[in-house]
């Protein structure tokens, strides 16, 4: 180890490329400023309306932004996009981490796109607890479906949402909708029973399934099984076919054991392959199916009122929530009240009493 030599080790680090002497400074200087100028909302909205995806992207950014000089620019996008929503169809999609989600999308909406329908995927990234940072890979798990020019996949970070959603996926939707696209494809990130918020803002609520995995026995349990409208075995190819048979017997005989939807839809089982496609075109018959029968009783547009009544009072929490913590006044005694707590000087409900009325006073 003596005689190691720092500058031919493996590890060091070498000097970085310099800039060739034909760089244009000021050029790169106006670029750069070009970069940080945000678009008008006029500009962002045409270019909505006429389905340009930059645009689409950079008001999806502004809408997720906490900053709260953007939130005048985004409410003023959305107002102007809101006449151009709800003219698709809203399929969220779920299942535990490892069941291939993203594989099935991918195939799911080549299948929709060969159909000539325009699919936007708002999928959903877990946010790190501790780092509360996101890997956003859905685009490179989704290789083909991301070149589809009738295709637009938008990554989102979860943040601190529940439910398995971002922040301003409702929001997402309708910017979506606006731009063009006509069926809208919802990746929650997969935290099991918790698919409150994604089941409140779609229309058809998909959930994937493995076999083998243990997964016949969550078939007896509540919760999400009572939130989907269909269920879809997937990776039921090669030797899997066989368990993948067996899995939708017992999913099956589950479903029986709930009481009837409102919607007077029965829920289906079935299986898929996101490998060799087999079963995909199954599923789009299942999901048109369920709107025909969901537009006939008037259920489809009773859901949708009550999911946009629902969606007003998560608004208004949600912009209370923001407003507490952004008092001056609540930023500066909410340090000493969280110290106050930790040595056990007051109890955490005398502390948020106190936060509370100091809010309203203000």
């Amino acid at each position: 180890m003596s005689n190691f030599n720092k500058q031919t080790g493996s590890l060091n680090e070498k000097a970085g490329i310099s800039s060739p002497e034909i760089t244009n400074a000021p050029a790169i200087i106006q670029i750069k400023n070009k970069r940080r100028q945000l678009p008008s909302s006029e500009e962002l909205i045409s270019g909505i309306l006429s389905g340009n995806r930059t645009a689409l992207s950079r008001a999806i950014t502004l809408i997720e932004s906490t900053n709260p000089e953007h939130t005048e620019k985004a409410n003023q996008i959305i107002k102007e996009c809101l006449p151009g929503a709800n003219k698709s169809i809203r399929i969220g999609i779920t299942g535990v981490p490892g069941v291939g989600k993203s594989t099935f999308i991918e195939a799911f909406g080549k299948y929709l796109t060969s159909l000539g329908k325009k699919v936007a995927v708002l999928a959903v990234d877990p946010s790190s607890s501790l780092s509360h940072g996101s890997i956003l890979g859905d685009k490179t798990r989704m290789e083909e479906l991301v070149k589809d020019e009738n295709a637009f996949i938008r990554p989102s970070a979860s943040g601190e949402t529940l439910g398995g959603v971002a922040r301003k996926t409702r929001e997402s939707i309708i910017l979506c909708e606006a731009a063009g696209f006509d069926t809208i494809i919802i990746e929650t990130v997969g935290v099991g029973q918790s698919e409150t918020a994604v089941h409140s803002m779609v229309d058809f609520f998909l959930l994937l399934k493995i076999s083998g995995a243990g997964d016949e026995l969550q078939g007896i349990k509540r919760g999400i099984m009572e939130m989907a409208d269909a269920i879809v075995i997937n990776k039921a190819d090669g030797d899997n076919i066989k368990k993948a048979a067996l899995a939708k017997i017992e999913f099956s005989k589950a479903l029986h054991l709930f009481p009837p939807k409102k919607s007077a839809w029965q829920p289906i089982v079935t299986t898929c392959s996101s490998v060799t496609k087999e079963g995909v075109s199954q599923i789009w018959k299942t999901i048109s199916d369920y709107f025909d029968t969901t537009n006939e009783t008037g259920y489809f547009q009773e859901k949708r009122t009550g999911q946009n009544q629902f969606w007003m009072m998560e608004t208004i929490n949600e912009e209370l929530k923001s407003n507490f913590y952004n008092q001056p006044e609540i930023i500066s005694l909410l340090e000493k009240t969280q110290k106050a707590v930790q040595n056990n000087e007051i109890s955490p409900f005398a502390a948020a009493q106190l936060l509370l009325e100091k809010y309203f006073k203000a």
